[in-house]
């Protein structure tokens, strides 16, 4: 089809902008500058450089070597790279109706992009080349890591399977792209287009006037004035929830959250699931595979599901128990209310929260009037990157950004030089996906002299206008994560950008941005940050020690929807292609869903999973993504904790301590084995005591002392 001029003059464009680096600073996006309409032009042009790029690769006349081979192919679609990373920052966290379009149509096409380069058999070839000849090269560090990774990565794409087979797989992959885009569509429209509306205040008793206010407001944004509307999160559990005095405004809301795609109201992904996980079980088939999961984790810290499963599975005693004995306590506390009915999980966090501060005489809104957004960030973030590994920040607004509320800064190494730039993007809006998260519009590489360009991105409910802009103590410790996670980004040292910085497998990502969440609490970063909003009085040491203390509390609900997730995930990712084929219903995906969690021995009934399959983004919205992979969040807290130990063991928040976590972690990337990564830092294998002491599960029988150690977790580690 031929273009118009309009169209014509976009891809000129496109081309022009994106062919090389940016001329901002840090070759940052000219957000100002790129128009929605570029982005396809600018893929299908960036695309067929690629190509160019990888024929020249493959038509080369000299024999193969790891500089014309290896690295060339390292070195290859740098233009696409700039596309990619713009559009799907955008698509992820400012999206539009014309740039979901997009990605609707683009993400086979750049699935199929990918399949062309990894499936080439003349290129393997090459690669295979270099790769059967590596033992007289010479090649070491990053180098031997670069060739191994390029030749795992094309046969775990499929380079070995026979040319029928790559065809298959070329269309799962086609398909699965299709399918994963369309439920991350569906689960965000699930959330942020469905608003729960109340007809009155009474309906809302108990929440703040500026949460009403709030409610008042999204009621009349969307055709109801008069009206109050709550908004989504993309939780099971909504944050509102425990406020609430209306019990049955309670109910609504949980179950709005509960049933928000599984046909009950607008959406639903039921078929998208089933489809996804049919096509996971016949490809992962196709590579002689039992099932997805055995298939998905080849490069993993844990390598095998049974590890991550035993690992769980084994903490599934005690959790039981805990739920149960925290429901008991809850149905006394509903009694002692004048309730007369058992606790449900609209009411769980309602009366845990009551327990908790009768307890450990906690007000959480008290709490947050200590946390201001902004000292969260400067005095409390960057005071404690400064202090741990001596970087200093620098507020711009010369730079333009993607959205009015993005603030960046400049980041300065210990030396003083330039390390990098910092984008933070706060604020809940619903063009936003839910949760919060990490991603580089620049990676760093010596080999390009890059430096790292990153953003952190969360869903902080935004203040009325003229308010100050206060933050629960949960939001305090995720801008902690987050921040970890770029700091993993900023300290990279990496000749490859494929092996830099948060390029890591994928249960092991999670680790440094969780270890940092230590800090949040840290007395002498506390003292810097939490200052009461009107007062200005630092938060007081014994309500950090109950935040500390109850922090420990309803662990049969916090830790237990993590882990039923997880094992959820596990579920889908453990069918064989008959057993998920069987599943060709929705009704069939509620059943497998309620079986799974049943099989478990938790108490499902009163803790739902963190995320229903139906909003399981973190599993279903991409080809891959987390899929058998959500347990990481519990085996990287294993090493968080046990980190912890060391840094308090060894003096806690010093410059030596943080150099040191630099050195052998933070600045190593994917470059190395991910327990000797480890046994480099703490000077011994990880040991999963340290967390479940954190999480309250290690009293009496249910104590260990025991590591983990070569990816296997001993079959006694809990009793």
């Amino acid at each position: 089809m031929a273009q118009d001029s309009s169209s014509e003059q976009s891809a000129s464009w496109a081309a022009a902008y994106f062919a090389n680096d940016s001329t901002l600073p840090f070759h940052a996006p000219a957000f100002d500058k790129i128009s929605e309409d570029a982005y396809l032009p600018a893929f299908e042009t960036s695309m067929a450089i690629h190509m160019g790029e990888i024929e020249a690769i493959k038509n080369n006349p000299e024999a193969p070597t790891f500089e014309n081979t290896i690295v060339a192919l390292e070195t290859s679609g740098d233009m696409l790279t700039r596309v990619a990373r713009v559009f799907f920052a955008l698509t992820g966290s400012n999206t539009t109706d014309t740039l979901d379009a997009i990605n609707t149509e683009i993400s086979p096409k750049l699935t199929a992009h990918g399949d062309a380069i990894t499936l080439d058999p003349v290129l393997f070839a090459r690669v295979k080349a270099v790769y059967d000849a590596r033992e007289t090269l010479g090649l070491e560090g990053e180098d031997l890591t670069l060739l191994e990774n390029t030749y795992d990565g094309m046969v775990q794409a499929g380079a070995l399977l026979t040319d029928a087979e790559r065809e298959q797989v070329k269309e799962i992959n086609s398909k699965l792209s299709t399918l994963t885009t369309e439920f991350g569509q569906a689960a965000r429209s699930a959330m942020s287009d469905n608003p729960v509306f109340f007809d009155s205040r009474d309906d809302l008793a108990g929440l703040s006037d500026a949460d009403i206010q709030s409610a008042a407001d999204l009621a009349a944004e969307n055709g109801q004035p008069g009206k109050f509307a709550i908004a989504l999160q993309n939780t099971t559990q909504q944050p509102l929830l425990p406020t609430m005095e209306n019990r049955a405004a309670r109910e609504k809301l949980f179950k709005a959250s509960y049933h928000r795609a599984d046909g009950q109201m607008d959406v639903d992904t039921r078929m998208l699931i089933a489809q996804i996980a049919t096509l996971r079980a016949e490809k992962a088939a196709l590579f002689g595979k039992p099932d997805w999961a055995t298939y998905a984790m080849w490069n993993r810290m844990a390598e095998k599901p049974k590890t991550a499963l035993d690992f769980m599975e084994q903490m599934v005693p005690a959790l039981a128990a805990t739920q149960r004995r925290e429901a008991e306590m809850l149905n006394e506390a509903i009694a002692a209310d004048g309730g007369d009915y058992e606790v449900k999980p609209w009411d769980w966090y309602r009366y845990a929260n009551k327990i908790k501060a009768e307890r450990y005489d906690l007000d959480e809104d008290a709490v947050m009037e200590y946390f201001v957004l902004d000292k969260v960030l400067e005095d409390g973030v960057f005071f404690m990157a400064e202090k741990l590994y001596g970087l200093t920040f620098q507020r711009r607004t010369d730079l333009p950004v993607y959205h009015p509320d993005v603030w960046t800064y400049t980041v300065f190494d210990r030396d003083g030089s330039e390390l990098g730039l910092f984008y933070f993007d706060p604020f809940q809006r619903a063009s936003k996906r839910g949760g919060a998260w990490m991603s580089n519009f620049v990676s760093q590489s010596h080999l390009s002299g890059n430096k790292p360009v990153i953003y952190n991105v969360l869903n902080i409910p935004k203040a009325p206008e003229g308010e100050t802009q206060l933050v629960s103590f949960d939001w305090v410790n995720t801008t902690f994560h987050e921040f970890g996670h770029a700091l993993h980004g900023f300290f990279a040292d990496q000749k490859f950008e494929s092996l830099s910085g948060t390029a890591t497998a994928r249960d092991f990502v999670e680790y440094p941005s969780q270890v940092h969440e230590m800090w949040a609490t840290w007395p002498s970063v506390l003292s810097n940050y939490a200052k009461h909003y009107e007062t200005g009085e630092t938060i007081p040491d014994e309500m950090i020690a109950k935040i500390e203390e109850a922090a420990k509390f309803n662990q049969g609900y916090d830790f237990g929807e993590v882990v039923e997730a997880a094992l959820l995930d596990m579920k889908w990712s453990a069918l064989s292609p008959e057993e998920a084929a069987a599943i060709d219903m929705p009704e069939k995906v509620d059943a497998f869903e309620r079986k799974a969690l049943e099989e478990l021995g938790l108490e499902i009934g009163l803790v739902p999973p963190r995320y229903r399959s139906t909003y399981f983004n973190h599993i279903f919205s991409s080809p891959s993504g987390y899929s058998a992979g959500y347990y990481s969040y519990l085996w990287t807290e294993m090493l968080d904790r046990d980190s912890r130990k060391w840094f308090i063991e060894n003096g806690g928040m010093t410059r030596e301590n943080g150099d040191h976590y630099r050195a052998t972690v933070l600045s190593r990337g994917g470059t190395m084995d991910y327990f000797d990564m480890f046994e480099n830092f703490a000077g011994r294998a990880p040991d999963v005591g340290p967390m479940l002491a954190a999480r309250g599960l290690t009293s009496g029988e249910e104590a260990v002392d025991s590591e983990v150690s070569d990816g296997a977790l001993p079959a006694d580690k809990v009793d």
